[in-house]
Formats: structure tokens, sequence, C-alpha cells
């Protein structure tokens, strides 16, 4: 049973390197049922990441990677416009009783540390932030404006996640003067949507300077390693739009990624990629395989992807499909989508949607993987429905309540759903080739 991480004077990686006992390999790969080697070689190789800040003292820990589940994270904080603290623990906590395995605060209004503070006190999965939200807001609040900021004040909002317990950070080091000027020169539809990436992009160009956290990747990493969280590089050139996807600027900021990838691991820092976006399902198995060959097997963590531009309202549904392709390709972490994405802040029916949608994709994927044991339960439901056998079949339901209320919902046949009834092909069949007398 893990007992919660505890201060260690190395990081997780060197604790593995050293042939020491590292626990939170030991609880993922019991509540894996995998062997524990595989995920000590796959921490050791950094085919495999479970982000385990030891000040995050009620963390369950996650692996993310080669050989385990395919995994589901839930976003969620506070706007400008809606700064209700615990409308979004209620929503954390609906996440993770759908099963999400992580939780990204993006709070963006209000007090964003006591938020951060508060959500992480009570998550007891992988906790993530992308600090540069914070630090920009800061900005404009202190100085004016983002582009006023300094390189220390990247940094310090960097240190105050990591003191605070974040497991993993989003950090857009491959936005460089040169990825921005390829997207200049191949030319976008949509251009940038991604908020950190948009905020690093109006600073270097107003500043006339390189990305800080590229500039100073060496202190990134030795804050990494200092506070032992993993590193999310983010793809802040990621498509926002059919038209824009694989393209040079999203394939050159990759291939920063890659180099920034092996720096991470030399200096024993965990690490994992994050992906597009928006890409219509003909490229997304090229898109993983691209991101797999150029970040030597880093773990891949892909927002949906989307597959089309215009299931505004169903949105979760376009990411799933997009995400089922993604992982049974060889993604191994999905950021859900909500029904709002696009539209407005999601609220907690929406974050329950994404989420089962997302378990579905994933679990989908880890089928067509071949996942060990990733079959049994649908064998199990296969079972139960061939023996009408309705309680388990709700028992084994993704959503047993949202199951039972189904059933429930119109009379039924006493054997039988109403879809059926006494036409039912379970019982006509099981009259003449099963073991059940055929009713004269």
């Amino acid at each position: 049973m893990y007992g919660g991480c505890q201060p260690n004077t190395m990081t997780l990686i060197e604790r593995v390197r050293n042939g020491l006992t590292v626990v939170e390999a030991e609880h993922v790969a019991q509540s894996e049922n995998v062997p524990l080697d595989l995920v000590l070689e796959g921490l050791a190789n950094g085919t495999i990441v479970i982000p385990a800040n030891p000040r995050h003292s009620s963390l369950q820990p996650r692996g993310f990677g080669k050989g385990l589940r395919t995994k589901v994270n839930a976003n969620l904080g506070t706007s400008s416009d809606s700064c209700d603290v615990e409308r979004e623990l209620r929503k954390q906590h609906v996440a993770i009783e759908c099963g999400a395995d992580a939780i990204m605060d993006l709070s963006t209004g209000g007090d964003i540390r006591s938020t951060r503070q508060t959500l992480i006190r009570d998550c007891s999965v992988t906790f993530g932030t992308v600090p540069i939200y914070e630090a920009g807001i800061s900005a404009i609040d202190t100085r004016g404006a983002i582009v006023d900021m300094t390189t220390d004040d990247f940094f310090a909002a960097v240190q105050s996640h990591a003191e605070d317990g974040v497991d993993f950070m989003t950090i857009h080091c491959g936005v460089t003067r040169e990825t921005i000027e390829r997207l200049r020169r191949q030319g976008r539809l949509t251009k940038i949507v991604s908020r950190g990436g948009a905020f690093l992009t109006g600073w270097m160009l107003h500043n006339d300077r390189e990305n800080p956290f590229y500039e100073n990747y060496d202190r990134l990493l030795d804050l990494a390693r200092e506070y032992d969280f993993a590193l999310s590089l983010g793809d802040g050139l990621r498509p926002g739009s059919l038209a824009d996807a694989s393209d040079r600027a999203q394939f050159q900021e990759l291939i920063i990624l890659g180099e920034l990838v092996q720096r991470a691991r030399e200096a024993d820092v965990q690490v994992f990629i994050e992906g597009p976006g928006h890409i219509p399902m003909d490229q997304i198995v090229a898109n993983v395989q691209m991101e797999k060959t150029l970040c030597q097997g880093a773990p891949f963590y892909v927002l949906g992807p989307l597959v089309t531009d215009i299931g505004a309202g169903y949105d979760h549904i376009t990411g799933a499909i997009g995400g089922a392709i993604a992982a049974a390709a060889g993604a191994d972490f999905l950021c859900y989508v909500t029904p709002s994405e696009h539209l407005g802040l999601p609220d907690e029916d929406d974050v329950r949607d994404g989420v089962i949608a997302s378990r579905i994709a994933a679990h989908a994927a880890d089928i067509a993987k071949g996942l060990p044991g990733a079959l049994d339960v649908d064998r199990a439901m296969s079972k139960a429905r061939k023996d009408l056998d309705w309680d388990t079949q709700i028992k084994l339901a993704l959503v047993p309540d949202l199951a039972r209320e189904r059933r429930q919902k119109t009379p039924t046949h006493e054997e039988a759903c109403s879809m059926c009834g006494k036409y039912c092909a379970m019982v006509i069949v099981e009259q003449y080739l099963g073991t059940t007398p055929a009713k004269q």
C-alpha cells in the first residue's frame, strides 16, 4: 500500500539508477498489475514517467508511458469571468470520481495561488499546472503588461508551483525565435491558440529576445531536479484548426523538444511531450510516430486530438475519436475535451462527460494495443449480456449509475430490455443453440 511521497535527497530517476527502493514505482506496478521491472526499466530509459512531487502529500501516483494504461487528464480552473473556487473543487471531485488520472489547474482568475493550494490539498491524483499563466497575469497586475515580465518572473512562478507540490508543469520551451519565423513564413489560419505560446510569443517579439525557458533551460532543469517535478514540454504552436495541422512550425517546435528531452534525461529529470490539437484523422498516426521518433520514445500527452472543427457542443466526442486513434498508435496520455470546449468554462456535467468520453477512448486504445488484461472486463460484460444478467452488466458499466438509470427509464421485459422485449435475440438463440429448451 502506497503511503505517500516522502522528501528525498535524490530525484526519483536518481533512485532508480542507483538501484534504491522506489515506492512510487512499486505502487504503479501493483495498481496496474505489471512487473515492477517493466516500470523501473521504463523510468530508466525515459519511456515511462511517474510525476510525484514529494510535497504533494495526498498523492497516489500514476505512471504514464509504454506498457501502462492510457491515462486521462481533466482540466479545470478559474477564469477572469468566474472565480468560484468551491465550484472548481466540486469539478475536481467529479473528475476523480469518474476516473481521471490527473488534474490540471489552468486558473487565470482570482487568487491563483490560493486556488492551486486548495485544489492540490484535496487532489489524490497527479496534479499539473502551467506556471506562465500566473506569471503573465501577475505581470499585468504589477507591471502593466505581460511583455514587461523579467526572466526572474518566469522562473519565480515555476518555483512557487514546485513549492506548492505540483507534480508536472507545462513549460513551452520550444517556442523559439526560429519556430516563430517558421510560423511567419508558413502562414496559418488560426496562428497561435495556446495561451502559453501566445504569452511567450508576445514577450519575445516585443523585447526582441529569445524564449527565457529555452535560453535558460539548464536553470529550469535545476529547479525540476531540486523539487523533483516532471516537465511536460508544451506545444505552444499546436494547430488550432485542421487547416493548420502538421505544418512546418508545429514540427520545428517538435524537433527542438526532442533535443530538450535528451538534455532533461541527462539531468535525471522526468519529461514528457505535449501534442496537438486539431488534426484530421488521416494524419494522427503519423503525428504520434513523429513524436516517438524525434523525442526518443518519451510519453506523449495529446489534447484530443479533435478530428473536426465543427463539433461545438459535442467536442468531447470529436476529441474522443481522435484520442482513441492517437492512443492506439502509441500516445500515452489523453487530455480530455468537454462539450464546452471553444464555448465557455465547463461545469460539473461537462467535466463528467469529458472524462467519461476520454476514458472510453483510452480503454478502446488499450484493447487495440493488446495491453494485458484490457479485454477482460469487455469479455465479462459480454458474458453478462449473454446471460441476461442485468445486475452484473450495470456493475461492469463504465458509469453504473447511468446504466441503471437508463435500464429503469422505460418499462422492461422481465429478461430482456425494452428495445427487443420478447423478441430478444439472446433469448431466442439460447433456446436453439444453448441449454434452454425451446418453447412449444
